[in-house]
């Protein structure tokens, strides 16, 4: 059997004649982007401080606290490398008062009725849509994702708010029937207890959202982690939360030495319930860790999934249905296709298709008109990038497009495409159990789809 196989990050093409030359730019002139950016840049962040929205301590029952030992950490804008605030370095110390706090707070907090606590989260939910633009412009600046995304995620994190707010009205019980006749079996649900929340970087609002509305809807409290490279929006999110009328140490929010703060959320016998977002690895360990105080663990971990296109697609529908898929969010998102299958008769139709559509991305800065596509996370992210680009050319692939850093600079990477792909390399090698398993014993072509962004471990 003869499969093809064309592995790319960011970009699939078939035709040779493409080239990196032809890729869309941001690039106007460096000096002058750059300043233009820069002003730009502190003046969002003046705006943000006036809004009350641009908050760079802990809250710890209620209170904003910097880290004990004075330490901070710096949160930088990904696609200009500029510090927009310092915020605490906070560990184990503080992740344990907040934790007595929110233990506290909800002695009281379970027994608020379900009204009231629907009503707190109807206003913040009515809170963070008249506040969408604000909140989208500070997750453009730490996360790095272009404007018009940031702002769909802040309405796409409130409507979890949305839901719960209506759920938590909707807590039923139930009567089981019983086997004897002089026996009624009642079920009731309560709240579990203090839930720690480990969020990620690529969903600053959403991830925390959607672990928090359904634990405050059920009477829990909560100590929010948020990755330090993207703080700023979980404060945000909180001070909303404040003017809404949640009670303090209801929601709580330490940042700074993960491990620190991971082992103190796993440790106390207080917290009740982990929820987690990140990579596998991270999530076995929260697992074990939760063993030993018996928690209730919730874990979204990494995805590894194809996008199949078969011969009787359309091939318009196919071609912005794939787009969506792996580009979102630059790829760095644990639901993107990994590769694109292709069944035989539509491949080279399909890849010359797509190939036009990637050619018409645009590169940049998340606040300049018309990008689509952002800066990785950080240099980290970049490294990872050109360390399976490296492999997979010392090991024979050919680098038909890209393959090395944007000439914007920062942590951009160029829309990257390699042919010649084997089971050896980094590439494909993850994949090829899952691959094999579609192909079956018909002709099929792949293209790896794996990013231009690749998600950290």
């Amino acid at each position: 059997m003869k499969v093809e196989r064309v592995a790319r990050m960011a970009a699939i093409c078939r035709n040779k004649h493409f080239c990196a030359s032809r890729l869309p730019s941001m690039h106007i002139s460096g000096p002058l982007l750059s300043r233009q950016i820069s002003m730009k840049t502190d003046n969002l962040v003046a705006h943000l401080r006036t809004a009350g929205l641009l908050k760079t301590q802990g809250l710890i029952g209620g209170k904003w606290t910097d880290a004990y030992d004075g330490k901070t950490i710096q949160v930088r804008n990904p696609a200009t490398g500029e510090v927009i605030a310092d915020v605490p370095c906070m560990g184990g110390k503080e992740t344990n008062d907040a934790i007595s706090s929110a233990h506290d707070a909800f002695q009281s907090w379970s027994k608020v009725t379900a009204t009231e606590r629907s009503k707190c989260l109807r206003t913040w939910y009515d809170l963070l849509i008249s506040h969408k633009e604000e909140l989208g412009q500070l997750i453009t600046l730490e996360q790095g994702k272009p404007l018009k995304e940031a702002i769909g995620e802040v309405t796409y994190g409130a409507s979890f708010i949305e839901f719960f707010a209506e759920e938590a009205r909707r807590i039923y019980g139930d009567i089981i029937p019983a086997t004897l006749g002089d026996r009624r079996l009642l079920v009731l649900k309560q709240p579990v207890g203090v839930v720690g929340a480990i969020t990620p970087w690529n969903f600053p609002l959403a991830m925390i959202t959607r672990k928090v509305g359904p634990a405050l809807a059920s009477g829990c409290t909560v100590v929010i982690k948020p990755s330090e490279m993207t703080p700023l929006t979980a404060l945000a999110a909180v001070e909303l939360a404040r003017q809404a009328g949640i009670p303090p140490g209801v929601l709580n929010v330490v940042m700074g030495n993960a491990p620190d703060i991971g082992d103190a959320l796993l440790g106390s016998s207080q917290v009740r319930k982990i929820t987690f977002t990140g990579s596998t690895a991270v999530g076995k360990k929260l697992m074990a860790g939760s063993a030993g105080t018996v928690k209730r663990v919730s874990l979204e971990l990494g995805g590894n999934a194809p996008c199949i296109i078969f011969d009787d697609a359309d091939l318009d529908v196919a071609v912005k249905g794939s787009l969506g898929a792996k580009f979102r969010n630059s790829g760095q998102t644990c639901v993107c296709a990994n590769r694109i299958i292709v069944q035989e008769g539509i491949y080279d139709k399909f890849a010359e298709a797509f190939s036009k559509a990637v050619q018409n991305l645009q590169v940049g800065n998340g606040f300049s008109e018309g990008v689509v596509q952002g800066p990785l996370i950080n240099e980290a992210a970049v490294q990872k990038v050109e360390k399976f680009v490296q492999d997979a050319i010392s090991k024979g692939a050919k680098v038909l497009l890209g393959g090395k850093r944007h000439s914007l600079g920062m942590t951009f990477y160029e829309p990257t495409v390699i042919s010649d792909v084997n089971n050896e390399m980094i590439l494909s090698r993850k994949y090829l159990d899952l691959w094999l398993h579609f192909c079956g014993s018909k002709q099929r072509r792949m293209l790896s789809a794996l990013l231009m962004t690749l998600m950290q471990d």
